[in-house]
């Protein structure tokens, strides 16, 4: 089974934590990578519309702040299950990639 990708990975992780709007979000996946991940807008928004688009996003309210709008997202029950589940793959894999390390440095 193939994986999601890092960027939707950690946007969800970053809507598990509360409802947010988009630069929170951008700010999240920032902390959560320890820099490694920096979105764009644009790279953000089309990961929140495919999000939204497969049910594991969808959005929970617009405020207007300092004049300009804000998009709040949250994730589903059916995004907690993707997350859920992608947590449990990349944790496999740490497991097998672990037992090859260990093995070779036995050697």
């Amino acid at each position: 089974m193939k994986g999601m990708s890092e960027q939707a990975f950690l946007v969800l992780t970053a809507l598990a934590e509360e409802p947010m709007h988009g630069y929170a979000v951008v700010q999240s996946v920032d902390a959560l990578s320890d820099g490694r991940v920096r979105l764009r807008v644009g790279t953000l928004y089309g990961v929140l519309d495919r999000l939204v688009g497969e049910g594991l996003a969808e959005h929970d309210r617009e405020e207007v702040h300092q004049g300009r709008l804000r998009r709040y997202y949250r994730l589903t029950d059916a995004g907690v299950r993707a997350l859920s589940a992608e947590v449990a793959r990349l944790r496999a894999n740490v497991r097998a990639a672990s037992a090859v390390l260990r093995a070779r440095d036995a050697r």
